[in-house]
């Protein structure tokens, strides 16, 4: 099956991506977080941890990742001081991506303190996103990531 000329993704790996990205939601959750999976009812406004499963059959990075979504409200100032001819380097407007970069490390140690494997997204189009592979207990000893976040 495609979408938008991807293939799709089996219902099978569907469902074990929804899993793993329900374990997250719960991780953070237990951490004192607000976190949802995206496109649930009301997402579009909600504040937190926003996690989404990738359909993708071939994903290029991991299938479930996590970014920080703050206040609407700080992102229409952002959009507004651009609008009325802000620099893209204004506070302002560098607020919500400071933001996201800041709970980015957050979410990497949250998660890997619940024993899931996560790690920061370094990608332009996604730089605060923090990508999951899956549950450390699934890994050999030898094989399980020993990073430390800066500041843990």
């Amino acid at each position: 099956m495609t979408e938008f000329g991807f293939a799709r993704a089996s219902d099978d790996v569907i469902a074990r991506r929804g899993e793993l990205a329900e374990q997250v939601v719960q991780a953070l959750r237990r951490a004192g977080l607000p976190a949802f999976r995206d496109g649930g009812s009301g997402s579009p406004d909600r504040v937190g941890a926003v996690v989404h499963v990738d359909p993708d059959a071939e994903t290029a990075s991991a299938a479930v990742s996590v970014g920080w979504r703050c206040d609407p409200g700080v992102a229409r100032a952002a959009l507004d001081a651009l609008a009325a001819g802000s620099p893209a380097d204004a506070p302002v407007v560098r607020r919500p991506g400071s933001i996201g970069l800041r709970m980015q490390g957050a979410l990497v140690g949250i998660l890997l303190s619940a024993g899931i494997i996560a790690t920061p997204e370094h990608d332009e189009m996604n730089p605060d996103h923090v990508l999951v592979f899956g549950q450390m207990a699934d890994l050999l000893p030898a094989l399980r990531p020993t990073f430390v976040p800066p500041g843990s």
